[in-house]
């Protein structure tokens, strides 16, 4: 089989769900697996929803009816009048205003999750009716049903062994199914996430557990460029890189692959194509095993809003190894992402992402043993394949706080003025 994944802006709108329909035309449905993120800036809308529903309950109603509204224009575009997708749209709607209403759990995380999901369930139900009406039958998965976790919301952790067996006995060849990105459900079946942008993960582990042909990410740009074209110019398509090239660029922030996506692909040797959905017949970027960068070029990455943490021991005694481990535990307990971190006899520093608004407890905790300081609102750039010449050019007036460098890779944490 083929997997192909289509993120949010490849259903923004009516015209983006008709262009799938193009893309599927040329690419052809047999023995096809569709993952499909929420449409447009959905789970943007949905977290305010969330955040009404803890800070203000009586904005919830208002955050709710935005959203409905958004694919209502949507669906009033794409389907006649008395289409059956407009009552699946609103009992998809009600649903979620029945769980609010009834919900008891005060867990942030929890609360978070079985929101969240909504964003897929309705735009999958949209694409599979639309395919549907035109003539091109199709069977729509709930992912929940399929991709069993743990509990641990917002960030779950895949149960490998039960999912691929739940998968294979759901999805036969030949045909043609849809189902959602980003979500799962623990063993109660409450749903969980895989993260933030996890949509991507959700297409590895399909083509994982069907041993697919390929897996193919669908954007809105040729391919993986060797910088992000928002902050940088004259950025280059890169038309093949490696397995382990990929990896190390999403771990250090490549926002056009989901960091976990690579693994499950490069266990059994499955290419991962990246391609744009706008221009569907052209080549792409091609991800698979033992090949050179293509063209070797400098790449640039870049993660704003991150936190530069730095401890010191109080009485000026070495940083040991079960310093570390114990800061490493912290780290661990308040869910904080570690993506740089450098040591010296006496000092710790570390750059985190404060993805759950734990850093106030964290610095707490830390403070009962070491002096601590930090950063906020720092950025991590980290330079592949650079020489020196780019590297000072791209560093002129800017200010370094830590940098850390080896025969490959360069990071830096520069302060944003």
């Amino acid at each position: 089989m083929q997997v192909f994944k289509f993120g949010g802006a490849s259903v923004k709108d009516a015209e983006s769900v008709k262009n799938i329909l193009t893309v599927l035309q040329k690419t052809g449905v047999k023995n096809t697996l569709i993952v499909i993120s929420a449409m447009g800036k959905t789970t943007n809308a949905l977290e305010k929803v969330i955040h009404a529903y803890f800070t203000n309950k009586d904005q919830v109603s208002e955050a709710i009816e935005a959203s409905y509204t958004y694919h209502f224009d949507i669906i009033s575009i794409l389907f006649p009048e008395g289409h059956p997708i407009f009552e699946t749209v609103h009992t998809l709607f009600k649903n979620l205003k029945s769980f609010l209403e009834r919900n008891k759990s005060p867990n942030y995380d929890f609360v978070y999750d079985q929101v969240i999901c909504y964003g897929e369930l309705t735009s999958t139900k949209i694409v599979s009716a639309f395919l549907s009406e035109n003539k091109i039958k199709n069977q729509w998965l709930d992912a929940r049903e399929l991709i069993k976790t743990d509990t641990s919301y917002r960030d779950a952790h895949v149960d490998w062994e039960t999912t691929q067996k739940k998968i294979q006995n759901a999805v036969q060849k030949d045909g043609l199914f849809i189902t959602q990105g980003f979500i799962a459900s623990d063993e109660n079946n409450f749903t969980t996430t895989l993260g933030r942008e996890g949509s991507d993960y959700t297409g590895a582990i399909f083509a994982y557990c069907l041993n697919a042909h390929n897996l193919t990410i669908w954007k809105d740009v040729p391919g993986v460029l060797n910088a992000d074209p928002s902050v940088f110019k004259n950025t280059k398509l890169l038309k093949r890189i490696s397995y382990n090239e990929a990896i190390e660029m999403a771990f250090y922030g490549a926002s056009v692959i989901h960091p976990k996506t690579l693994q499950p692909l490069q266990r059994k040797e499955i290419p991962l194509y990246v391609k744009s959905f706008i221009t569907p017949d052209d080549l792409g970027t091609f991800i698979g095993k033992g090949i050179q960068l293509d063209p070797m070029v400098a790449c640039y990455i870049v993660k704003k809003n991150q936190i530069l943490l730095s401890l010191s021991s109080i009485d000026f005694s070495f940083i040991m190894e079960e310093n570390i481990s114990d800061i490493f535990k912290l780290l661990h307990t308040y869910k904080m992402k570690v993506t740089m971190m450098q040591n010296s006899a006496i000092s710790f520093s570390v750059c985190i992402e404060n993805k759950f608004n734990t850093l106030e407890s964290l610095v707490k905790k830390l403070k009962a043993t070491y002096k601590v300081r930090w950063n906020e609102g720092v950025t991590l750039l980290t330079v592949r394949h650079a020489s020196s010449n780019e590297r000072n050019t791209l560093l002129h007036g800017r200010k370094v706080l830590l940098k850390q460098e080896n025969r490959t890779v360069t990071q830096y944490v520069l302060k944003e003025e």
